[in-house]
């Protein structure tokens, strides 16, 4: 049933909902669902990693579909948008405020990333006879499909059409992610008939340093749930900045250099706050004015973000801990590192 299609005759309704992506795994998540005459995808995101099964195809063509719905910006969730959008997506794509301006920057990212290797790889194809290698998508794709992106704000029902309801609440995974309620009517014989089918996203172990907790949903008739942790138990986390104090300490006594390679996205900002901690609680009171420098065009766009979301979206209540552009923070790409450097997408250069 993971990938097949589940059609529900609920009386006099008509749904049908086929699970494209993420079945039988945690990346490439994608949901259709079809009533009425619409056409609607949950997500459209990229698998990543090990291809060990086999996506579906859209049972339809891109053109068709009406409205697309995005629970966070991380590429196993977004990254096919502008692929959709070059096989003529031309509708709607509803998602939180946070996640449509960190989709922005993620999804130009990835455009970049699909051309620069498929370059690679045809340099290769070139010397060995082998035919051209396409990129999924390009920098055109991922400007053009952004242009279709409609922001929301968390907990607002919002009306799509006729039939439609959604509304958006934090699922504490990533600065902007959420699990979407949506509220789907159809006319019957019986009359109009309504129900309700939750996509829970990611959701969020709770307890981290910027991102609220999830918010809990108590009621509906369908879920479609992601099981991105599985049945881990999530303990509370220790306190990440004295652990991260006393590994600074050691590196610096020794006279080196700390490189961190870190997600531009998320755990870099995270990283920030915990050195903005050392440094207004005086843990490293013998390295006091230690210089820290930002690696990585992406991670500063996203750092940028976060500071412009920070009031919606973080549980964090002392705004001086996330003002990132103070305390001896640098953004800027270096290869003469000076004590403490953040690398982009986990690559540390030397």
């Amino acid at each position: 049933m993971y990938n097949g299609l589940i059609k529900k005759m609920l009386g006099g309704m008509h749904m049908k909902l086929e699970f494209l992506g993420a079945a039988h795994e945690v990346t490439g998540s994608c949901h259709y669902l079809e009533f009425a005459d619409k056409h609607v995808l949950v997500d459209c995101g990229m698998e990543q990693g090990p291809d060990l099964y086999v996506n579906q195809e859209i049972p339809v063509n891109a053109s068709t579909i009406d409205y697309v719905f995005v629970t966070h910006a991380h590429i196993d969730h977004s990254g096919l948008l502008p692929m959709l959008y070059n096989h003529g997506f031309r509708g709607q794509i509803f998602t939180t405020t946070a996640t449509h301006q960190l989709c922005e920057i993620m999804l130009k990212d990835s455009a970049h990333i699909q051309m620069f290797e498929a370059e690679w790889k045809n340099r290769k194809a070139k010397r060995a006879g082998r035919p051209e290698v396409v990129p999924l998508y390009d920098m055109n794709d991922a400007v053009g499909v952004l242009g279709h992106f409609v922001s929301c704000d968390y907990h607002s029902v919002i009306n799509v059409c006729e039939g439609l309801k959604v509304r958006f609440v934090d699922a504490g995974h990533l600065l902007g992610s959420s699990s979407i309620e949506m509220w789907i009517s159809e006319n019957t014989a019986e009359g109009v008939e309504e129900r309700k089918i939750v996509f829970s996203g990611d959701i969020g172990p709770g307890n981290r340093p910027l991102i609220k907790d999830p918010e809990y949903l108590t009621s509906a008739d369908y879920v479609v749930m992601e099981s991105t942790y599985g049945d881990r138990t999530h303990e509370t986390p220790p306190d990440y900045a004295v652990e991260l104090a006393r590994v600074i300490r050691d590196t610096f006594t020794r006279g080196g250099n700390l490189v961190i390679p870190a997600f531009s996205v998320g755990r870099t900002q995270e990283m920030l706050y915990f050195i903005r901690r050392i440094k207004m609680e005086n843990l490293l009171p013998e390295f006091q004015n230690f210089e820290v420098y930002v690696d990585s065009p992406l991670a500063v766009e996203a750092t940028t973000i976060f500071g412009k979301n920070v009031q919606d979206c973080s549980r964090v209540t002392d705004f001086d801990l996330v003002d990132f552009n103070r305390g001896g923070v640098t953004y800027d790409e270096r290869r003469l590192f000076n004590h403490f450097v953040f690398s982009l997408n986990g690559a540390a250069h030397a």
